[in-house]
């Protein structure tokens, strides 16, 4: 028999009702950790319903002795033993397919939020420092130059919304993409170096790590504006709260941070960012279909078919 591990309580809540149905299903919470599971239930268990947010190493697939897929909600892995479910000849699916649209959609979000200055709008009436005069301009991102740090499918929907806006775009990414009308700088120094905007949407691996440095930012300048929508990993926020305090960037806008849910203090402090809880995919039309991804993977595995969209690593 097949059982299923779930990790986490996805939202909207019928995806936890479809998941049971698909097979006997342990909450992760009943117990506490897949330790203090009983261990004739941890012998059965063949799938974990996991979420990108949450670790997965290589004592939890131990303690699973027949594990044979991690599905998880969400297209990041950064949390998972890659090499351990490699030994242990453990699948991994992801929802790649599913946040794509929606993520793109924020991006542009920030980007106006950043180049139009909306918080600060929001806050410059309600302030009433309106009455006082008007607030300093914001610029169009028509006609500016815009790097994407990282290609893939999110990426690239990017950089088509962004063409809508009349903006110039030109990404970085571990080889160059044969057949797309941008340009190509193959290091994030030089991506930063040519972009009034720079938006990082690439995966978060040890190679990508504090990727975005003191000298990256200083490259995008001080009319620059830095938008992450990737991982925080990716961010070395003391260097980008030092950049912002000695002007050397114009603003930055996020949606990731490196210790989730914990912020520093000089991002929240700051008039020169715009910061949001990780909302990528937090739309109930995406998050029903990664939960449905979630469940049609596992359906797949305990069925002997192909998964629908399984990990390559």
């Amino acid at each position: 028999m097949s059982d299923i591990l779930q990790m986490i309580t996805y939202d909207p809540a019928v995806i936890n009702e479809q998941l049971r149905a698909v097979a006997p299903t342990h909450q992760l919470s009943d117990y506490g950790s897949i330790d203090a599971i009983p261990a004739d239930i941890r012998e059965r268990i063949t799938a974990a319903a996991s979420s990108a947010t949450l670790p997965f190493d290589a004592a939890m697939m131990e303690a699973l002795p027949n594990l044979k897929l991690i599905s998880v909600y969400g297209v990041g892995y950064d949390k998972i033993d890659l090499a351990a479910a490699r030994a242990r000849d453990v699948a991994i699916a992801t929802t790649s397919t599913s946040l794509t649209e929606t993520v793109a959609e924020l991006t542009i979000g920030l980007v106006l939020a950043g180049s139009r200055q909306l918080i600060a709008a929001d806050q410059f009436i309600r302030s009433g420092d309106w009455l006082k005069g008007p607030m300093p301009l914001g610029f169009d991102i028509r006609g500016k130059t815009i790097g994407i740090f990282g290609f893939g499918r999110i990426g690239q929907k990017i950089a088509e919304l962004l063409e809508v806006f009349g903006a110039r775009v030109i990404y970085c990414a571990r080889s160059e993409k044969p057949g797309v009308p941008y340009g190509y700088r193959p290091t994030i120094e030089a991506l930063a170096e040519d972009s009034r905007i720079l938006i990082i949407i690439a995966p978060g691996t040890p190679d990508t790590f504090d990727i975005v440095n003191r000298d990256v930012l200083k490259r995008l300048g001080s009319d620059g504006l830095l938008v992450n929508v990737a991982r925080g990993s990716l961010v070395k926020e003391d260097d980008l709260i030092a950049a912002l305090e000695a002007g050397e960037i114009a603003g930055a806008c996020l949606d990731v941070f490196a210790q989730e849910p914990k912020v520093p203090q000089g991002l929240i402090d700051s008039p020169k960012t715009v910061l949001a809880p990780h909302i990528g995919s937090a739309t109930y039309e995406t998050r029903l279909h990664m939960g449905m991804t979630v469940i049609e993977n596992i359906a797949a595995m305990i069925a002997d078919k192909p998964l629908l969209t399984p990990l390559t690593f």
